[in-house]
């Protein structure tokens, strides 16, 4: 029997505001447990949450590049349930009446094909603290520096038929508000994180099975591993002949199992009423058209612009466009050298390597694209060959710097000089008598072994085009 998965997520975007979105607390990451928590976000009685003005235009440049209906009114209602962590005994979000409407991403699916996923809504909301279970033995810590951080749930609908793709969606939620600059979109700090609603079905029935929720994964590995394993649970649990429980559950990534958290609460279930403390929201057109005008370029017109202007073929606009201060980096080293396909291929080898390796952002870099774009620059004047331009760029890496004073302390200066490279041209093929041979008999593969063999006498500093015509002169 063929068994079709469906899945929707839901994903919790924390907003890159100073302050959280109720209160004016800072809603920076991490700090002592519990020092970043004031009265309002602990719902102390007298006191009134304010909404934060950013955290709104912020959902607002989310919806409006998704192609969302922005509402001009949208109501926060409170959420009621219990939980240690949550001080209130209530979450202030929306529900009936969210800032974002319906919209779309499209993704690229495993095989190659595009996607369209609907997205349901977005709406705002406040987060809840946290709690620690291994701090203390057989007791739970509470460390409420995380509650009243501002969140943009992101809810989609059932587009999604493999944990691939769901994951594929994940990422591309997250490239996307990096690119909008309203999340760092590091998941390793809890910036973001999602919940997955998975049901399977029949191939040949059209209705939904039961679904179940996995909550709060936070990596895109988990995402794919998490929904996999629930997809094997399920069938295994319809071919036994039971039903699946609407429930909520977690994924344990050290045995590689989703369990029981608890039973699937339904709307009702919250008691959901608009938050008599907050005003409804109003949007007017106006600043609606004001953040629609700053807006940046996002990455698939950017992609399809690079490969116009620059002349770039699809790979490496992709690659070069897929974050926005990737893409910066890279038109301002085009911009100082005019090499936009040397830019490029620099970008992706030896930049990529560098970072990977000090697990470094691009805004990070230490060799900037100024510093890039003269390197490039050096190759095309013949003052660098490839390999020195290797060891010029790893020394700026090491120590930044300014290229061509660093060009002079390493002594990376190309040698042209037809007398000198004579000389060393003329030892290498005396010291090879049977290659040579080959090379006269018209074995042109063995001019590339010469070449080498003089760009390592010389340390990678001979022009390779002056050292193929001079052993081409040699030798005739």
């Amino acid at each position: 029997m063929t068994w079709l998965p469906v899945i929707g997520l839901e994903i919790h975007v924390q907003l890159s505001t100073q302050s959280k979105i109720f209160s004016g607390a800072d809603n920076d990451y991490g700090g002592t447990p519990n020092s970043k928590a004031c009265a309002i976000d602990l719902g102390l009685p007298g006191v009134l949450p304010v909404l934060n003005q950013n955290a709104v235009r912020m959902a607002i440049k989310f919806g409006l590049a998704i192609g969302a209906k922005i509402n001009n009114t949208s109501i926060f209602d409170r959420k009621n349930y219990f939980y240690p962590d949550l001080p209130k005994g209530y979450q202030i979000s929306q529900f009936e009446t969210p800032i974002v409407g319906k919209g779309e991403i499209q993704i690229e699916g495993a095989s190659g094909e595009k996607i369209k996923v609907r997205i349901t809504r977005a709406h705002l909301e406040e987060d809840a603290g946290k709690s620690t279970h291994d701090l203390f033995d057989g007791e739970t810590a509470i460390d409420l520096n995380r509650t009243g951080t501002p969140l943009l749930e992101i809810v989609s609908e059932p587009d999604l038929y493999s944990a691939q793709d769901a994951a594929t969606y994940f990422k591309t939620i997250q490239e996307l508000v990096k690119y909008l600059k309203i999340c760092d979109g590091d998941l390793s700090k809890g910036s973001m994180r999602c919940d997955a609603n998975v049901s399977i079905r029949r191939s040949q029935d059209t209705q939904l099975g039961e679904r179940t929720e996995i909550k709060n994964i936070n990596s895109f590995k988990f995402v794919e591993q998490a929904i996999n394993s629930e997809i094997q649970r399920q069938i295994e649990t319809l071919e036994a002949g039971k039903k699946i429980v609407r429930e909520t559950r977690l994924y344990d990534e050290v045995t590689n199992e989703t369990r029981s958290m608890r039973s699937k609460e339904a709307s009702q279930d919250y008691r959901y009423f608009p938050d008599p403390d907050l005003l409804p929201l109003h949007v007017s057109e106006a600043l609606i058209e004001t953040i629609k005008s700053e807006l940046p370029e996002l990455a698939e017109e950017k992609k399809l612009r690079f490969i116009k202007e620059f002349q770039l073929d699809d790979y490496d606009a992709s690659l070069i466009s897929k974050e926005i201060d990737l893409a910066t980096y890279f038109e301002k080293a085009v911009a100082h050298c005019g090499e936009p396909k040397l830019a490029a291929n620099w970008i992706i080898t030896d930049l990529y390597a560098k970072l990977n390796r000090d697990n470094l952002d691009i805004k990070d870099s230490l060799v900037t694209p100024q510093m890039l774009a003269q390197v490039i620059l050096k190759i095309k004047d013949q003052t660098l060959s490839s390999k020195t331009a290797k060891t010029l760029f790893d020394s700026l890496w090491e120590s930044p710097g300014e290229p061509s004073e660093r060009i002079q302390e390493l002594g990376l200066q190309q040698i042209d000089d037809s007398s000198e490279l004579s000389l060393i041209v003329d030892k290498v093929l005396n010291e090879n008598p049977e290659q040579l041979q080959q090379l006269k008999n018209g074995k042109s593969k063995v001019l590339g072994y010469f070449v080498g063999l003089v760009m390592k006498e010389t340390k990678g500093k001979a022009n390779p085009q002056k050292v193929n015509e001079l052993i081409h002169a040699s030798i005739e």
